[in-house]
């Protein structure tokens, strides 16, 4: 079992009913800190869908069809994207679980609005070099970055800084001389 099957499993538990928010955040949390492989059995030993993910794969559980239903291609599908000396906006759909880029000299601008919900988690390698993208979420996500930054490092505005309660962004990547920024988008009035 890896780090990301276990998320699963405890987000379709959430989904579920199975875990309230604050077990889930817990558990979440204890499976982002796992060094160790055999560390996260043990977070959904007693969750039914720990038994069915490990029999079926995870696009066939229940509470988890939305993630077979990407688009066929781009960045929010796993797919990698390259912004050198321009970007563009990105509009990340819901069910997005991870999204990769490079930046060089430039950077993409990724509204998460619409991707992000209790239980949710997204991944974002977002490497960047003398450059980076800029990143917008709803309030309540909270926001774990675990990138490797030589002179640089990705920017979290305060209001950014949420208590997970409308998901948790994990941001990941190679930073040089430049770096991501993280900002709340305010609803339109």
């Amino acid at each position: 079992m890896d780090r990301d099957r276990a998320l699963s499993i405890v987000q379709a538990a959430y989904e579920a009913g199975r875990l309230d928010l604050d077990e889930m955040r817990e558990r979440q949390e204890r499976a982002l800190k796992a060094k160790y492989l055999d560390e996260l059995p043990a977070l959904v030993a007693d969750l039914p869908e720990g038994a069915e993910l490990s029999v079926r794969p995870p696009s066939e559980v229940a509470g988890q069809a939305q993630y077979s239903a990407l688009p066929a291609a781009g960045p929010a599908d796993g797919g990698f994207d390259v912004a050198i000396m321009s970007g563009k906006d990105i509009v990340v759909p819901p069910g997005t679980r991870d999204l990769a880029s490079l930046a060089f000299w430039g950077g993409n601008t990724y509204d998460l609005t619409e991707a992000m919900g209790p239980g949710r988690i997204v991944t974002l390698t977002l490497n960047a070099i003398m450059g980076g993208s800029d990143v917008y979420v709803p309030e309540g996500v909270r926001v774990v970055d675990q990138s490797v930054a030589i002179m640089a490092g990705n920017g979290i505005a305060d209001d950014a800084k949420g208590d997970g309660s409308n998901g948790t962004i994990v941001l990941k990547g190679f930073l040089f001389w430049g770096g991501n920024d993280v900002k709340v988008k305010r609803p339109q009035k």
